[in-house]
């Protein structure tokens, strides 16, 4: 009898890899053999960049599928695609207190994993090889994500309570390695933590070693055999086309029959017909812990027999490997699904956005050309610089009449064209603001009713302007104002018209291009109809007084043109505040990834 110690050998990260060994390349180089393993290792790169940010039904069953993947072909079908000949893995697997680890003790002959009645036993995976073969588990060519600790066999034997390493759940993360002769060459067998751990992480790892095996040895019991954890991953076994033993442990004296019967039964209906079954009876366990060696002695046979036979082993690798490339085209189009589910989600949110402040820039142009802003304090303004009733109608009469009149009220650009511009500015700076609130609380709204939406905001009220909008909103509103002085001067280059246009003044003339620009009377009612529609004349005669009719027609517009632009650009970088909590996306991933899918089909066909 032995015992097991322990020391570290590496400890080496997924992202700490040394340079690939002549192992981790491909046993051909074939064109087909390293077109296939560059393939894979697109997919890798692909699925690990997949990203399913937003909070949909289902996203995390597809999150889970991608990191399953990515795992597996580190973990798993890139190692074995590069390696055919490589030992083939056994993994031990099953639920709590099946006796995996008892299982496994008895197949080298002596305790090297713990077991026992305290839940969970193994903690920490223990990976048992021919000492020939150490070089092939020792890098990190299989489950390169665990880092290695080095275990060697001592003379002085310990009971199976004690032996293995010490339970610490902070070593989940590390591979104890150990080179016992009695494990036959050309298999090695990791004993792996319980498949319905009460630890997470134990659950975690079992999956995992159990997507890296080559072939499963699955421990269950008597009373045990029907419980869904364990046959879920069966049925994961059974689309992968991997093959599988399955110890029945623990079975009372003349039960056999009726119990393989029945679970054999359910292994039939289940796809899993080809699965070998072994029994081992109940029994009184020795002092270290040991089962009696004629218990396990099929088993150890069966895994003797596939050591030998290397033809039976390259058999069982390119079978589990086929399988396992197909279950893989699954789990990527299934991942490809998801992805074009976060492109619609994403691409409906952003419409929501664009929608909400494309109407709000629509509503702000109607205001600026159906009359609406040459109500209340901007008509009062204008009344003051054109001068009362009377002015109307006099003009009316006789434009060319009154000419010379307006041009003398105009000279020296009083103060009450000034006014008029302010007053133009703070209605105009309302209409704005107001729009741009109502299509935050509308974006707000809309994307609050959506699961992916309501996860971008948070806790966030996106449903007003943001800070300083206002002012921003002010500034450019002086600024087009500024621009439709600058077009009048242009336009009044000529020596004649420039001298009609600075007698009436250039302040004068702007206040009423800006009147004509919001001319159109169809937003107001009653006696607000004549006096607006006066007021528009006055600004229209005056300025086709000075440049015609074509070109007062052309300047308006322009200058509509210019102030619907800039509302818009105002709006567009409000609404980022909603656009940029989007997550940056690859529009190419969907396409990329069924495409992948669709490859690696073809890839396990051809094999």
């Amino acid at each position: 009898m032995s015992a097991v110690n322990w020391h570290d050998v590496a400890v080496t990260s997924r992202n700490e890899q040394d340079e690939p060994h002549d192992e981790q390349r491909p046993p051909s180089s074939s064109a087909g053999a390293l077109a296939a393993v560059a393939l894979l290792e697109e997919v890798r790169g692909d699925l690990g960049a997949a990203a399913l940010p937003l909070a949909l039904p289902d996203v995390e069953q597809a999150r889970r599928d991608a990191a399953g993947a990515v795992a597996q072909l580190d973990d798993y079908i890139l190692p074995r695609y590069r390696r055919l000949d490589a030992p083939l893995l056994a993994v031990v697997g099953g639920s709590t207190g099946a006796g995996k680890s008892t299982l496994v003790n008895a197949l080298v002959g002596h305790p090297v994993t713990r077991s026992g009645a305290i839940r969970p036993t193994t903690r920490q995976p223990i990976l048992l090889h021919h000492p020939s073969e150490a070089a092939w588990f020792e890098g990190q060519r299989v489950l390169p994500s665990l880092s290695r600790i080095r275990g060697y066999v001592a003379s002085s034997p310990v009971p199976a309570s004690r032996a293995g390493a010490v339970p610490d759940a902070g070593a989940m993360s590390s591979l104890v390695l150990v080179a016992d002769p009695a494990v036959p060459a050309g298999i090695a067998v990791l004993d792996a933590p319980d498949v319905d751990s009460i630890s997470d992480d134990n659950r975690k790892l079992a999956a995992q070693l159990l997507a890296a095996a080559d072939l499963w040895i699955f421990v269950t019991t008597a009373n045990r055999y029907a419980d869904a954890v364990p046959w879920k991953l069966l049925l994961d076994a059974a689309s992968r086309d991997i093959m599988v033993a399955v110890v029945l442990d623990r079975v009372p004296p003349g039960a056999e029959r009726e119990v393989s019967e029945d679970l054999r039964s359910l292994l039939d209906r289940e796809g899993l017909d080809a699965a070998q079954l072994f029994m081992i009876p109940e029994t009184t366990l020795d002092p270290l812990g040991m089962l009696p060696a004629g218990a396990v002695l099929p088993v150890r046979t069966w895994l003797g027999e596939l050591a030998a036979d290397a033809a039976g082993r390259s058999e069982i690798a390119r079978r589990t490997l086929n399988g396992t490339v197909r279950a893989l085209a699954g789990r990527v189009a299934a991942v490809a699904q998801a992805a074009r589910e976060q492109e619609a989600a994403a691409d409906n949110l952003e419409a929501a956005a664009v929608s909400a402040y494309h109407d709000a820039a629509g509503r702000i142009l109607d205001a600026t050309r159906d009359g609406a802003l040459l109500r209340g304090e901007v008509l009062a303004r204008w009344q003051d610089f054109v001068g009362t009733g009377e002015f109307f109608r006099a003009l009316e009469q006789n434009v060319g009449r009154f000419r010379d009149r307006m041009g003398a009220f105009f000279r020296g650009e009083p103060p009450p064209a000034v006014r008029v511009e302010a007053a133009i500015e703070t209605g105009l700076q309302a209409v704005i603001i107001d729009e741009a609130a109502n299509a935050a609380e509308d974006t707000d709204q809309r994307w609050r009713t959506d699961p992916a939406g309501r996860q971008l905001l948070g806790t966030a009220d996106l449903s007003g302007t943001t800070p300083g909008f206002e002012d921003r909103a002010a500034a450019e509103i002086r600024a087009w104002q500024e621009a439709l002085m600058e077009l009048i001067r242009t336009e009044g280059q000529g020596k004649r018209t420039q001298a009609r246009w600075l007698s009436f003044g250039i302040n004068g003339l702007g206040a009423a291009l800006m009147i004509v620009v919001f001319s159109m009377t169809a937003g107001l009612t009653g006696l607000e109809v004549g006096v607006a529609g006066g007021t528009a004349v006055v600004g229209q005669r005056l300025l086709e007084a000075v440049f015609g009719e074509d070109a007062v027609r052309r300047m308006a517009e322009k200058a509509r043109e210019d102030l619907h632009a800039r509302c818009q650009r105002l709006l567009e970088e409000e609404r980022q505040k909603f656009l940029t909590r989007l997550p940056e996306r690859d529009e190419r991933a969907p396409q990329t990834l069924a495409a992948h899918a669709d490859a690696l089909v073809r890839l396990a066909d051809a094999a």
